[in-house]
């Protein structure tokens, strides 16, 4: 093992995350409450077909309880997008990913966030409401709230791996979330198509596969 390899070890010990998580409050939970009932009507009716006393039934509430914890229906849409994104379980999990090598990190931490992203269909159908109905405006937040949480194990992993094509922390990290998207977004769109009985049994990793090496064979 050499000393690039010693480092990029040494970073992942250093940053895991501390697994300590303070009990909900009330208001917490009731928050929450609204955002699950929201987030089902959105997914069922679209964001514009859904009104805030339809939520409001759902979640259990009077219309005027929601008004305690939300101004208006698309702050209820924002903190969905937020607080409901998946790498609040993606990050802890590609911190404990396994690997001596970067190719072996990258692998590993790819092949973690597409099984994670994939128990969550439900945020995916949320992104396009939100693609469709809003035309991304609301990206932002997911950018400002996730970039400051992904971004160094990227900065680490470049300066931990001397070897690696993408020098650029920001470039490799929308690469590596642009495979994990596009795999979800185009699994979606094949569903039960006689194309999917064309690609292998393990598809997660030849796209994770193409993502570390690209589609054409070095020279010799």
């Amino acid at each position: 093992m050499n000393k690039n390899e010693r480092s990029f070890i040494f970073w992942k010990k250093e940053n895991m995350p501390e697994k300590t998580k303070d009990a909900p409050t009330k208001g917490e939970i009731t928050r929450l409450a609204i955002e699950d009932a929201a987030a089902e009507l959105f997914i069922k009716n679209g964001y514009h077909a859904t009104s805030m006393r339809e939520i409001a039934e759902h979640a259990g509430l009077a219309l005027g309880g929601i008004y305690n914890h939300f101004k208006s229906k698309e702050e209820i849409f924002e903190a969905i997008v937020v607080d409901k994104h998946p790498y609040k379980k993606i990050i802890p999990l590609i911190l404990e990913a396994h690997g001596d090598t970067a190719e072996e990190f990258l692998r590993s931490a790819a092949l973690i966030s597409l099984s994670e992203i994939k128990k969550q269909p439900d945020y995916i159908n949320l992104m396009f409401i939100e693609l469709v109905e809003f035309r991304g405006e609301h990206g932002q937040l997911i950018v400002l709230e996730v970039a400051p949480k992904i971004l160094p194990i990227f900065e680490k992993l470049v300066k931990a791996r001397k070897e690696l094509r993408i020098s650029n922390p920001a470039v490799l990290a929308r690469s590596f979330f642009g495979l994990v998207v596009s795999y979800m977004i185009t699994d979606i769109i094949l569903g039960d198509t006689p194309f999917r009985k064309l690609l292998p049994s393990n598809p997660m990793e030849a796209y994770v596969d193409i993502f570390l090496h690209g589609v054409i064979k070095p020279e010799s």
